[in-house]
């Protein structure tokens, strides 16, 4: 029951990011700096849960099995936000399976080799997990598009647009997120290792 809490935690949190992502794309001119942070934050949830999983049952296919799991959270978080008067496309939901399968791939093709998921697992779902996302944000509708067709009266507090640093964050989310992540995600994989540990 614990571990099916913790995975609708942290589907829904998920979807906290995003809806919070999606107000910096709408509201300011800080969309990538924003996907670049909700990337990595989702890539920590993920890897940590799912090497957790792994680890834990040792069967390969458990990563992708948790991976399932909470894109079904999210999906119902998703129609919760849409319930609560969010356009459909303001919610943009994280693809988690693609990367807990390369999580697995990784613990397969090693014979379930701790190390090797650390190290080839966390790079493979750090530098994977931004791509996807930016796969689904480029299948939604125009984000301006629909930010005119449901303006807010007022704006929340943290959402006081900044002039952007055009040349930083700019150049490719993509790729900051994906080499961040890459290196991050190693960390956060072997946290997933560690929790089965205690």
């Amino acid at each position: 029951c614990t571990h099916y809490l913790f995975i609708v935690v942290v589907a829904v949190n998920s979807t906290l990011l995003v809806i919070n992502a999606g107000d910096y794309i709408f509201y300011t001119d800080w969309a990538w700096t924003s996907f670049v942070v909700f990337s990595i934050a989702n890539t920590l949830m993920v890897t940590v849960g799912a090497v957790y999983y792994l680890t834990f049952t040792g069967v390969p296919g458990t990563a992708t099995h948790y991976g399932l799991i909470m894109q079904v959270y999210t999906w119902v978080a998703k129609v919760a936000w849409f319930g609560l008067g969010y356009p459909v496309d303001f919610v943009v939901h994280p693809m988690w399976i693609p990367s807990c399968m390369l999580l697995d791939l990784a613990y397969w093709a090693t014979k379930k080799n701790k190390h090797s998921l650390i190290f080839f697992g966390g790079v493979l779902v750090g530098m994977s997990f931004p791509l996807f996302n930016m796969v689904q944000l480029m299948l939604i509708a125009d984000p301006l598009e629909t930010a005119f067709k449901y303006p807010r009266p007022t704006l929340p507090p943290y959402m006081t647009p900044i002039e952007p640093q055009v040349g930083k964050f700019y150049n490719s989310p993509v790729a900051l997120g994906a080499g961040a992540g890459a290196v991050l995600a190693c960390t956060f994989a072997a946290l997933g290792c560690k929790l089965n540990t205690w």
